[in-house]
């Protein structure tokens, strides 16, 4: 864990340092726990925790491809992270993704709030704990390679509070999700995994 917090404080300082930048890029730094509820249950408010209390802290590096989309308040980034899994007793397990992602743009009571919507593919060192344990309970398969998507909802943090050096940073909600698509990919059918985390995103 010490290591990951010498990942975050260095991102955070990185956030700083871009400030006054072309906001081209993003860089996102998010931590959280796993989740024994499926995606639909999440959805629908269900956030209960896996009772192992597994966690992650994932890195997610943006390039912003089109602003405004066709003029809709749509905007679409090509993305990447590197996440870290705490797996407690068993070794860490390491994340690559590679995913595109939309973030729909509205205001709301002066601020900025993005939905955002993500899809790629996700790969893993070694089978994830909570996916492990998926798949035995229901007699599925396990895959290193499944597909991700990344769901967020987001504010503008220095518009709330009015300083202006702060505009474009966002906080806010994301759920990272691995799954076979109903077995399309690996034979993995019902398996997979959801984690629940809260971010810090920087546009610069």
């Amino acid at each position: 864990m010490e290591i990951h917090l010498k990942l975050s404080l260095t991102l955070l300082f990185l956030f700083t340092f871009s400030l006054n930048a072309a906001e081209n890029y993003s860089l996102r730094v998010a931590h959280g726990n796993a989740s024994q509820s499926d995606l639909g249950e999440i959805i629908s408010g269900d956030f209960s925790s896996h009772p192992e209390n597994l966690s992650v802290t994932a890195f997610d590096f943006g390039y912003l491809y089109k602003k405004n989309i066709l003029k809709s308040p749509i905007d679409i980034y090509f993305k990447s992270s590197i996440s870290v899994f705490d797996e407690n007793s068993y070794k860490d397990v390491y994340e690559l993704t590679l995913f595109v992602k939309m973030y729909y743009n509205f205001d709301f009571f002066e601020n900025r709030v993005r939905f955002g919507l993500g899809e790629g593919v996700s790969y893993t060192s070694s089978i994830l704990r909570v996916e492990y344990l998926e798949a035995t309970l229901k007699e599925d398969n396990n895959s290193k390679f499944l597909n991700y998507i990344d769901v967020s909802l987001d504010f503008d943090f220095g518009k709330l509070v009015k300083y202006k050096p702060l505009y474009e940073t966002y906080i806010g909600y994301s759920l990272k999700h691995r799954s076979g698509i109903y077995g399309l990919i690996n034979s993995v059918k019902n398996g997979g995994s959801n984690y629940n985390t809260l971010y810090i995103e920087k546009n610069f």
